[in-house]
């Protein structure tokens, strides 16, 4: 099984790539994950936020894997503390199926993205920047993984 991040949104801060690509490169025996950023729909004066948004929708969903398991990051979502993310893991394991994880622009998902989904997860009631989203998507799914396999990392 594999993952695929889709995010709207290019050129992350330094700092992000960099905490990124170290998930990135601790999960890569577990579940690889590959991020995919998609261009973010043009704003500003006399721009239609909501023009930009469905702009966005369609670039998320040419990128997702054919058969994957769609899981959407929404405020509206369930929340999982980090071992019901673990358990959520081992079922999407079982289904057989690469995952896609998607991240919205400003406005959050396309109606369109949201429908496609398989389902929706929230990392909290807070609202995060999308770039660090990304860090903290990567460090939640790595804690998943070494949960499942007995690792150290988890100490909680």
């Amino acid at each position: 099984m594999k993952a695929r991040l889709v995010a709207v949104g290019e050129k992350a801060p330094v700092w992000v790539a960099e905490g990124f690509a170290e998930y990135q490169k601790r999960l890569s025996h577990w579940l690889p994950l590959e991020l995919v950023e998609v261009a973010p729909g043009l704003r500003g004066k006399g721009r239609d936020a909501a023009r930009a948004m469905a702009d966005e929708g369609g670039r998320v969903q040419a990128a997702l894997p054919r058969g994957g398991w769609v899981v959407a990051l929404d405020g509206r979502g369930k929340a999982h503390s980090s071992e019901q993310l673990a358990a959520r893991l081992e079922h999407w394991r079982q289904q057989g199926r690469d995952l896609a994880f998607l991240i919205g622009g400003p406005e959050g998902h396309a109606p369109e993205v949201l429908a496609a989904a398989d389902e929706t997860w929230s990392l909290g009631p807070l609202t995060l920047p999308h770039m660090l989203v990304r860090l903290v998507l990567a460090e939640q799914l790595y804690r998943a993984c070494s949960l499942l396999a007995n690792h150290p990392y988890h100490r909680a």
